[in-house]
């Protein structure tokens, strides 16, 4: 895995803030932030339910954004922050995406990428998790036991 640096407490707190906003509009919250450089050049949640579409995860949207933003397909030189670790969809474009960094904070044991491994992301990709894992696993498990 990869290495803890010395922003990612900080931006992993961003991605929370837009998990927040996520579970404020009754939508999974998980929120994604992607930085090039020392900018946060996108920030995103999931809005599946808000745009009646399932391929509308946070990494998803913080993909699109980024890319717009740099006018490219590719995001290297960029890391993504998300407060829970990419289900197999997502992680398919964060490979094709090409980003220096992936940085998740829980695990998601049923849905999760790593089950699989970390084949199908681009083979310079850094994985680092755990950044602030016990907030993000809390958050998550908070809305899903409101919704029992």
């Amino acid at each position: 895995m990869g290495i803890l640096q010395p922003d990612d407490e900080y931006y992993m707190g961003e991605a929370l803030r837009e998990a927040r906003r996520a579970a404020d509009e009754d939508e999974i919250p998980v929120g994604a932030v992607v930085v090039a450089g020392d900018s946060i050049i996108a920030r995103t949640h999931n809005q599946t339910e808000r745009l009646h579409d399932v391929t509308a995860h946070a990494e998803m949207l913080a993909l699109t954004a980024a890319a717009d933003h740099l006018g490219a397909k590719y995001l290297t030189g960029c890391t993504l922050y998300v407060t829970l670790e990419p289900c197999v969809m997502c992680a398919g474009a964060l490979g094709w995406a090409q980003l220096d960094r992936i940085v998740y904070g829980a695990d998601d044991p049923k849905r999760g990428f790593q089950r699989l491994g970390t084949a199908m992301l681009h083979p310079k990709t850094e994985v680092t998790s755990g950044i602030r894992a016990d907030e993000c696993a809390t958050l998550v498990k908070d809305f899903f036991k409101k919704k029992r």
